[in-house]
């Protein structure tokens, strides 16, 4: 009997530019090649919650996408938080990163509440953050993207960064040479690109986690042609990151 994986996207209407859309359809494509019947939800603002969910991925959204969510996502806010807690595998990029902090102060003075999840606080500045970037991880080795963002990220307490970055004025805040931020399995970042097809590692890592969670452990079923289509993915997702990590900002 196939085994199922409930993935959300969490609201991809307002929150899915430079297309991070690609990061949903990865991990769907990917759970398939490794013998799971992935479910995909979509959850938009007013949508009822699903019954049960292994993995949620959210993306980047410009200012306005952000204050169409808020309400709802304060209305979820809880719900969140304790799926965090009980370690459910999160993916969020940009916009939705920012959010799920505590606070992101726009560049017009505009203060939006975060939902906690994430121990940061973000501020809009002047100075954009614009281009490909190579950050370098201790579980994913290096994870390459393209960041573009004004709002600069600070972290705190608990909440330690996904990776650390060689040039100033790029990651999280240009400053502190960090990227992303990590928290039980909950993981934001300014990675765009979209981050997941040229990072299999950490795509497997959301999935692996998701799985074991759900089902006491990773145990793919794959015939010899979903290995060989793997591997031809991972072959391409190589070429990409090699040709990003090569072009200048």
């Amino acid at each position: 009997m196939v085994s199922t994986i409930d993935v959300m996207s969490l609201y991809p209407r307002d929150m899915n530019i430079y297309g991070d859309w690609g990061n949903v359809l990865v991990v769907l494509r990917r759970l398939a090649l490794y013998g799971y019947e992935p479910v995909l939800h979509r959850y938009n603002q007013g949508d009822d919650w699903p019954d049960h969910v292994d993995l949620i991925l959210g993306g980047g959204g410009q200012d306005n996408g952000q204050k169409l969510i808020t309400d709802d996502l304060f209305r979820r806010a809880d719900l969140l938080r304790g799926l965090a807690r009980d370690g459910v595998p999160m993916l969020m990029i940009c916009g939705l990163y920012q959010l799920f902090g505590s606070y992101f102060q726009t560049v017009d003075g505009t203060r939006l509440e975060g939902i906690g999840v994430l121990d940061v606080f973000t501020e809009g500045r002047g100075r954009r953050m614009i281009g490909n970037l190579v950050e370098h991880t201790d579980d994913f080795g290096d994870v390459i993207g393209y960041e573009n963002h004004s709002g600069q990220t600070f972290l705190r307490g608990d909440t330690a960064p996904l990776g650390q970055v060689d040039m100033d004025g790029t990651g999280n805040n240009g400053e502190d040479h960090t990227e992303g931020a990590r928290v039980h399995n909950v993981i934001g970042t300014y990675m765009h690109g979209s981050v997941l097809p040229k990072n299999p590692r950490l795509a497997d890592h959301l999935i692996r986690v998701a799985a074991e969670r759900r089902y006491g452990g990773f145990r793919p079923e794959q015939t010899s042609a979903m290995r060989a289509e793997l591997a031809r993915l991972d072959g391409i997702a190589a070429q990409a990151r090699a040709v990003a990590a090569s072009r200048p900002r």
